[in-house]
């Protein structure tokens, strides 16, 4: 290993404010099985280092999978070479040592568990998949796990030691009645080991993506117009993650690129909401002890009781606007520099019965789980496939729907919100922004939003 002391110094040679020295070291297995045949089976290594230097105010950074300590000093060099010569450096070089330490535990290592139990994971799943529906045409399976270990030796805080742990398991359905084809989509994982994918688990797994491809399959065209719409729980936060938590990253929300700039202690939403984003919780797929930048994890209010308290900051937008980095300061690998992201998502819980909030609706739309969509995060606007919809009339669930879009703008839906359910479901998936992707998970309770275009080709 190579003197991260040594590379911090080179690299705040001139004008650096912070610099800092990222060790990115994972091992890793992915497994796609199609329709009974392994499409991928890796499993592999990857290491490397990320160098940075800030200026005011700019960001330079480069990166290389070699841990040669004279190639990473000469690297260095040249990153310092981007700003002035004041002789000498802002700031100094801080000593300390921290290390990530974890609330919870986990069971089973998949690094110990062989290949050969994870492909039989895999090719059960599908054989329970087709035995509970014979109009199955096509069964995709991915499992990946990933063991990342990170050092990162900072200008400001000296080392930060974080070991993180990943598992997740997607599942893709297609399924034909005669000329109708649908699919189905699950995914489940997290901050777990092995132990995640229990016989109860995997069962279950099998049957709610089989019922909604079964449901699609009979669904009647969804209606058009303005709507009463319930997004239950068990849809995760997908809408909050997408067309709100992005316009709260301060990178955009600072540089006039998202709807909520300039708002900060401003009612931007109805007072039965509050959003935070929180890093901290166990097993969760967004959390993690130290950012990528080895500030410590937090939990971060973002709104509170419908007033805007808080954007998402990484170190260097935390520094040009006077500000604290929340712990945000997210990247996919060494080969990337870090920005504001998102971790673990969430409206929290209200005070209304789940069952009372369907009740209230007369003629609407729930929305139980969706699918992609597009995000305007100047203006707010956003556009949602539901991928599980159905018809409620007079408070009663009633038909599922397929081909159904969700459309509206996020600040106005934040204020439209009338009731907040005692609940709480989550989601999980891979972020992508700027090119790069970062685990994470959302969460909200059953919300009602009382109008709200639902777009579909039913009358």
């Amino acid at each position: 290993m190579f003197n991260e002391k040594r590379v911090l110094e080179t690299l705040m040679e001139r004008s650096g404010v912070y610099a800092d020295v990222y060790i990115d070291e994972r091992a890793y297995t992915l497994i796609q099985l199609e329709s009974g045949r392994v499409e991928k089976l890796e499993k592999g290594e990857d290491a490397g280092v990320g160098l940075r230097v800030i200026t005011p105010w700019k960001s330079y950074y480069a990166s290389t999978n070699s841990f040669d300590e004279g190639h990473l000093v000469d690297l260095a060099g040249q990153l310092s070479r981007y700003g002035s010569d004041r002789g000498e450096s802002m700031v100094g070089i801080a000593g300390g040592e921290g290390a990530a330490a974890y609330p919870f535990s986990i069971g089973e290592d998949p690094g110990g568990v062989p290949v050969e139990k994870k492909l039989a994971l895999v090719r059960n799943f599908e054989s329970m998949a087709r035995k509970m529906e014979s109009r199955i045409t096509q069964v995709r399976v991915m499992y990946r796990d990933t063991r990342q270990n990170v050092r990162i030796a900072t200008t400001s805080e000296g080392m930060r030691n974080d070991s993180r742990m990943q598992v997740v398991l997607t599942v893709f359905l297609v399924g034909r009645d005669g000329s109708e084809m649908q699919t189905s989509y699950e995914a489940v994982g997290g901050f777990h080991g092995f132990e995640l994918f229990t016989d109860e688990l995997m069962e279950e797994l099998a049957r709610k993506t089989v019922r909604r491809l079964q449901g699609l399959l009979a669904a009647r065209e969804a209606p058009m117009g303005m709507k009463t719409v319930v997004l239950a729980s068990e849809a995760g936060g997908t809408m909050i993650h997408e067309a709100i938590g992005h316009g709260l990253e301060a990178d955009l929300a600072m540089e006039g690129l998202s709807c909520y700039k300039g708002l900060l202690g401003a009612g931007i939403a109805s007072p039965l909401v509050s959003v935070v984003d929180d890093a901290t919780l166990p097993h969760m797929r967004g959390t993690y002890a130290f950012d990528d930048e080895g500030v410590p994890s937090e939990r971060t209010v973002l709104v509170e009781k419908g007033v805007l308290r808080n954007y998402l900051f990484d170190r260097f937008h935390a520094m040009k606007h006077s500000m604290v980095s929340t712990g945000n300061g997210r990247r996919e690998s060494y080969r990337f520099r870090p920005i504001p992201r998102m971790s673990n998502t969430m409206i929290l819980p209200g005070s209304d019965d789940p069952e009372k909030i369907l009740a209230s609706v007369d003629d609407g739309i729930l929305v139980v789980k969706m699918g992609g969509g597009q995000v305007d995060t100047v203006r707010g606007d956003f556009v949602f496939e539901i991928s599980e919809g159905y018809i409620i009339e007079r408070g009663t669930v009633g038909p599922m729907i397929k081909n159904a879009t969700m459309m509206g703008n996020g600040l106005k839906v934040l204020k439209d919100i009338d009731m907040v359910g005692t609940d709480l479901g989550f989601g999980i998936g891979t972020c992508g922004k700027d090119g790069q992707g970062v685990p994470v998970a959302d969460a909200q309770p059953t919300l009602r939003i009382p109008g709200i275009i639902v777009g579909g080709r039913g009358g």
